[in-house]
């Protein structure tokens, strides 16, 4: 009996578990009515066109939510669905005015599960985010206004009080958690004259503020005074053997820079960045006295002199720690003059290859799977898109981040929409596409806004003590290919090169099919070099939409109806294996 019982207990943990773990597809949450009996979860995969919706609200009748032009009924797309006597419903609708919503001829969202207990309705679908038909509201970056109703009973009529109104961002959405602790602090150059020079990169060791147990960061917020001068910012933290408190110029023999931890970063345009519930940055605890380095860029093409500059950032941070300790990785094509990009280009494209099996060569801990959940991507003037190609045993298998229209002047971290799954082997290509027409000379690889860079930068949790997965053209490899005897001889061919479009083209194959050198460096900069090459990346489409016109009306019973038996009696829904088990443990017991 006693063995019984633990069994019991442990089944018991495991379910709480299971269900205090939110879906890694739905990561977004917000209750729609102030009573809180109406709660929307969703997820999307703009990449995919897919957004994924899951309605819970606090009934055992029909449940509807449309999105509204204006806010009212005229003019909603309307999806309804309940759980009845003869099992389930849902249909796809229009709202015409203050009257029943009209089903449309085109059923273009698609159901996906369908369950009524215990008073509650819950209704998953999933939907395109672009218009499919004439009666289907484009979802887009603005803000959209959600309406809901419900009914007490499965006739479905006129809803009564039991409706409402909410505005959310559905594709830039930002969560509203507030731990009760909530603290911030500031990490700022301080009265720094910003030298009269083009590019500037500034450095600054700093410390935070004291912890004496571990906390978790939850949001990042930019404090940018000159918005003309500052182009970016990183904040990296630094390995032990770095005590010395001071600052310079970035990127000299002076500064000898060994912070190369991304914890934070922003980009000109970007705003404010909140982690989801379920991960934070850690900070405190078992770092005791690690420091940070505060890295400013400053974009001054006037050269200016005497301009005082106090930017940085500001950290909220919560001592009620959460699931996950999280990170981020910089990705991409290491940043050095070893390649170029040649001038009149319509379109050239870079490679930086992350190949994430080689982690265990530098970490001390076994590596994990990274679920990552944000990310930033970055170019310079000349960079016109942006892709994340993520492949598995040698085949793409998504699309992890993609910018088609990427903008110099709008740079932030975005959510994903959900939270992928890297795993170990995975191998990540970075793909940037220039634009170098107005250009007469080479464009370099480098820090300066003139030069170039191809990076995207991964939000992900858990945390491993990572700092970069990058990728660079072999040197040797390219100098041979172009039939130079040495460095010296090949920047003198790339410098004397007639640059056309079938000399951009064969240019830009050589270095594609060349060799790659992998670099894979830990927190402490401990570095791995291995040998890869660059795989073809293909921009997948989504299905288009699905005239799903033979599902009109009722929709087919998904067998789930008010008590769906399972296994002598236990309930047969989606946490079926652990509902059974500890269902099938009580009664065992209980007998």
């Amino acid at each position: 009996m006693g063995l019984l019982s633990v069994v019991l207990l442990l089944l018991l943990i495991s379910v709480q578990s299971c269900w205090a773990q939110d879906d890694p597809l739905l990561p977004f949450s917000e209750h729609l009515d102030p009573e809180q009996k109406v709660r929307l979860k969703w997820g999307f995969d703009e990449v995919q066109d897919t957004i994924l919706f899951q309605l819970t609200v606090n009934t055992s009748g029909w449940v509807g939510l449309g999105f509204s032009p204006k806010g009212g009924m005229t003019g909603a797309d309307i999806v309804i669905g309940g759980v009845g006597q003869n099992g389930s419903y849902f249909t796809d609708r229009h709202a015409v005015g203050n009257s029943m919503p009209v089903v449309d001829q085109r059923q273009d969202y698609k159901l996906l599960s369908l369950n009524e207990s215990d008073g509650q309705t819950v209704m998953k679908f999933q939907r395109s985010i672009k218009s499919c038909d004439e009666y289907d509201l484009p979802i887009t970056t603005d803000p959209i206004k959600l309406i809901y109703a419900y009914g007490q009973t499965d006739d479905i009529k006129y809803h009564g009080t039991r409706r409402g109104t909410k505005e959310v961002n559905l594709l830039r959405y930002m969560p509203k958690v507030t731990p009760t602790d909530s603290k911030y602090f500031d990490m700022i150059m301080v009265n720094f004259t910003v030298p009269a020079n083009q590019t500037y990169y500034h450095c600054k060791i700093m410390r935070t503020p004291d912890f004496d147990q571990k906390h978790h960061i939850y949001r990042i917020e930019p404090l940018i005074q000159n918005m003309d001068l500052v182009h970016h910012l990183l904040l990296y933290r630094c390995p032990p053997g770095v005590t010395e408190i001071y600052e310079s110029q970035c990127y000299t023999e002076m500064s000898n820079e060994k912070c190369m931890e991304v914890v934070a970063v922003w980009g000109i345009g970007g705003g404010a960045f909140e982690l989801p519930e379920v991960a934070g940055l850690p900070i405190g605890g078992n770092d005791g006295d690690v420091l940070y380095r505060l890295e400013v860029h400053y974009n001054n093409p006037n050269k200016t002199a005497g301009r005082v500059d106090h930017s940085g950032l500001r950290f909220y941070y919560t001592s009620i720690l959460r699931q996950h300790d999280a990170a981020a990785l910089m990705t991409g094509l290491e940043v050095r003059s070893r390649y170029a990009i040649p001038p009149r280009a319509k379109t050239f494209l870079t490679y930086g290859l992350c190949d994430t099996a080689h982690f265990a060569q530098v970490l001390p801990e076994t590596p994990q799977d990274l679920q990552v959940f944000s990310v930033m991507l970055h170019t310079h003037l000349a960079g016109r898109k942006v892709r994340v190609g993520h492949f598995r045993d040698g085949k793409q298998i998504d699309l992890l981040a993609v910018d088609e229209h990427y903008d110099f002047e709008y740079q932030e971290v975005v959510n994903l929409g959900k939270t992928k799954t890297v795993k170990l082997g995975d191998k990540l290509l970075v793909q940037c596409t220039y634009n170098t027409e107005n250009r007469t000379k080479l464009t370099w690889g480098g820090l300066s806004t003139s030069n170039e860079m191809c990076l995207a930068f991964l939000y992900y949790y858990p945390a491993m003590n990572l700092s970069g997965c990058l990728s660079s053209p072999d040197s040797n490899a390219l100098i041979a290919e172009m039939g130079a005897t040495n460095n010296i001889n090949w920047l003198n061919m790339m410098l004397s090169k007639t640059w056309n479009d079938t000399s951009i083209y064969e240019y830009q194959q050589t270095l594609k099919r060349i060799n790659q050198t992998l670099i894979v460096s830990n927190s402490n900069q401990n570095e791995s070099y291995n040998t890869g090459t660059i795989p073809d990346l293909i921009l997948t489409h989504s299905a288009p939409c699905q005239n799903a016109s033979s599902n009109m009306g009722t929709t087919p019973n998904l067998g789930v109806t008010h008590s769906a038996p399972g296994v002598n009696g236990c309930p047969n829904e989606r946490l079926a294996w652990m509902s059974l088990l500890l269902c099938l443990a009580v009664q065992w017991i209980s007998s």
